[in-house]
């Protein structure tokens, strides 16, 4: 399982270092979820999440607060004996002086945050849930096609790049070529992205590589996208009965989630940007539930 280092969230949500001495180059997040260690701190370690972010709020610093000395020194010595990753105090509280004695004892981070409790945890969960999502890479262009993620997948050299630049010519918004890095943020959402290495970069045959964001301006390129459905370019078999009714859904598993899936056979003279966009205009409908029922009724009729 992959993580994520503790000096890229302090730079996201501005956090301070109480140990400025502390070497925080090797130190890691490993889990998205966090925990307030509100029944640690009354003594109940059964099912301690420890391997999680801890933050500490303002109830958390007042129960401590209210403590005896010598209860405190207990309770917080055991804590930082579990090796927690690290521990955020909110509200710009200052931490007590046997928390940065055990801190400093065993190598844990405490940072500090001046936003309120509820606002920074709500932030950090969705912020680490998005950097330690499962994820993938897949082979095609994704570009935003009416609001809707489109993945353009497909064969090399069938013309997934072709079909992305008269996309982007009629006013949709490139995200990635070639390579598509796939993270699954939630059971529902998968979300695409390029690379740092190939962002806003495009492969052109027998002209080479292209800028997007240079050639047609930062209007028609986009950072990620959710994926909303994928289409698949495959070349024309006249033997292959082709869905022409488009009756019954069709779904690609990516990361355990299942993606609304378009086979699309390539012929000469289709015009697929088109395409794209009655596939994108055509997904959304069916996502606001709008279908054309009684046309379905009579071609159910008309074929028996």
């Amino acid at each position: 399982m992959h993580s994520v280092a503790i000096n890229e969230m302090i730079k996201e949500f501005n956090l301070t270092s109480l140990i400025p001495e502390l070497d925080l180059e090797n130190k890691m997040i490993g889990c998205p979820d966090v925990n307030r260690p509100s029944l640690q701190l009354a003594g109940f370690f059964d099912y301690f999440a420890f391997h999680r972010l801890q933050i500490i709020g303002l109830v958390e610093h007042t129960y401590l607060k209210r403590m005896e000395s010598s209860a405190r020194k207990k309770i917080l010595k055991k804590i930082f004996e579990y090796r927690i990753p690290c521990i955020v105090i909110c509200r710009s509280l200052e931490p007590f002086d046997e928390m940065i004695l055990y801190a400093k004892e065993n190598g844990v981070p405490i940072l500090s945050s001046s936003d309120a409790t509820t606002d920074f945890t709500g932030e950090v969960i969705r912020w680490l849930k998005t950097k330690l999502a499962p994820f993938t890479t897949l082979h095609g262009v994704l570009v935003d096609v009416y609001g809707e993620g489109i993945l353009i997948m497909g064969e090399s050299g069938i013309g997934k790049s072709e079909i992305a630049i008269e996309l982007i010519k009629r006013g949709h918004r490139f995200v990635a070529d070639d390579v598509v890095e796939v993270k699954r943020v939630s059971q529902r959402t998968l979300v695409g992205s390029a690379p740092d290495s190939l962002k806003y970069f495009m492969e052109l045959r027998g002209i080479g590589i292209i800028d997007i964001k240079q050639m047609f301006g930062v209007e028609s390129i986009k950072e990620d996208q959710k994926i909303d459905a994928i289409i698949k370019l495959e070349l024309w078999d006249k033997s292959k009965q082709y869905d022409r009714l488009g009756l019954n859904d069709k779904f690609m598993e990516i990361l355990s989630n299942e993606v609304s899936c378009y086979s699309i056979p390539i012929r000469p003279g289709r015009n697929l940007a088109v395409i794209c966009e009655a596939v994108a205009i055509n997904h959304r409908q069916k996502k606001m539930h709008i279908h054309n029922e009684n046309l379905f009724e009579q071609i159910k009729k008309l074929g028996g």
